[in-house]
């Protein structure tokens, strides 16, 4: 049996009429960047994080390039996150001018560990981006006092956890700002490239409606250097149909992650953990992994899809080793660098499809 990592087909079908409509929607209107659909989206976007504004972007990418922006992050500033990420949480601290310093993750649960935050302090740190990853929040009440204590700004990186909870709040509503992709794989996926900042100060919202669009209050007055960074009306269309299931979507793949756990509880595999105060909405079901490497090559030779998020530590990528950061710096990122490996998990995805999947790790282990 077939079971490939991710198959975005059957969101698409299971939605079939809806998005067409969306789309043909759009088409016939004649306006697509910037528009009616967008100013819907944000708007329903917004409520459904628990907060007051949202703004469109073209990325995941631009959108925390643009809330450290707004927050006027720039050079000499420094801030704090993790290197267990995508390279993109990394790339928007210093596409600002910013400095990344980095603290190891928490070996449980992947996400940035408090504990940690005193010992990257400096006089230059400006604000804490930690990283909502796999689905699963950080653990945000000592991340939030520490900002308190120190006066600094946390951005959350909710680019994998849209929909996810903590302490009953969605991911998004609990920092200064929030960006989130809507990278096509994401929980909320577009049909292309997309992104937005959650925030809940209107004046925040109304600087990155500028930012986004070459410093703009008004058509073709640039009132400081801006971006060309727009989330496009046929996306934020396809958005808003699939917002309407985010939650239902989300819920599959809870239901997933639970037969996964159920089937491997026996297994030599580290499971996923899920807080109790917290809600997570497996955007990804990664796995630790004896043997990974052996364990990947098995699956794929049973026609099995797997995936590793992420192979490098961003601490020890050639674009950031001017940091200097060496080998065993950040000593937890490192080993689950090498030994992570994302299972496939998707809303549609069957449950003979995760009993095979369960089946041959069960098998290349006895």
């Amino acid at each position: 049996m077939e079971v490939p990592f991710v198959d975005l087909s059957q969101a698409y079908f299971a939605q079939k009429e809806a998005l067409d409509a969306a789309v043909a929607r759009v088409m016939a209107r004649g306006w697509y960047i910037l528009g009616e659909e967008v100013q819907r989206f944000e708007t329903e976007f917004a409520a459904f994080c628990g907060s007051d504004q949202a703004v469109g972007v073209a990325s995941g990418t631009d959108a925390l390039l643009l809330a450290l922006r707004a927050f006027d992050i720039g050079p000499g500033d420094e801030v704090i996150t993790v290197a267990h990420t995508a390279v993109a949480t990394a790339a928007a601290i210093m596409l600002c001018g910013a400095t990344p310093v980095f603290v190891d993750v928490d070996p449980t649960t992947y996400t940035l560990d408090p504990s940690l935050l005193a010992g990257a302090l400096t006089k230059n740190t400006k604000a804490i981006v930690p990283v909502h990853l796999y689905g699963h929040t950080a653990d945000l009440d000592p991340i939030l006092a520490f900002a308190a204590a120190h006066g600094l700004l946390v951005i959350e990186d909710c680019a994998q956890a849209h929909g996810a909870a903590y302490r009953e709040r969605v991911a998004g509503s609990l920092g200064h700002a929030a960006a989130f992709s809507f990278y096509p794989t994401k929980n909320l996926g577009a049909m292309g490239d997309g992104g937005a900042i959650v925030c809940r100060d209107p004046q925040t919202a109304d600087r990155l409606r500028t930012l986004r669009q070459y410093g703009w209050r008004e058509r073709y007055v640039s009132t400081e250097v801006g971006e060309n960074s727009r989330l496009d009306e046929l996306q934020a269309a396809i958005l808003r149909v699939r917002l309407q299931t985010l939650e239902q979507d989300n819920e599959l793949r809870r239901q997933a992650a639970a037969l996964y756990s159920l089937l491997l509880q026996d297994s030599s595999l580290l499971l996923p953990l899920e807080r109790a105060e917290t809600r997570h909405v497996y955007h990804l079901f990664v796995v630790q992994a004896p043997q990974r490497d052996e364990l990947r090559a098995y699956l794929s030779e049973h026609s099995v899809g797997t995936a590793v998020h992420y192979p490098v530590p961003v601490h020890l990528q050639p674009a950031y080793r001017h940091l200097g950061y060496t080998a065993g710096s950040l000593p937890v990122s490192e080993k689950l660098a090498q030994t992570i490996l994302s299972l496939p998990l998707y809303p549609q995805i069957k449950a003979e499809h995760i009993r095979a999947v369960a089946a041959a790790v069960s098998a290349f282990y006895s």
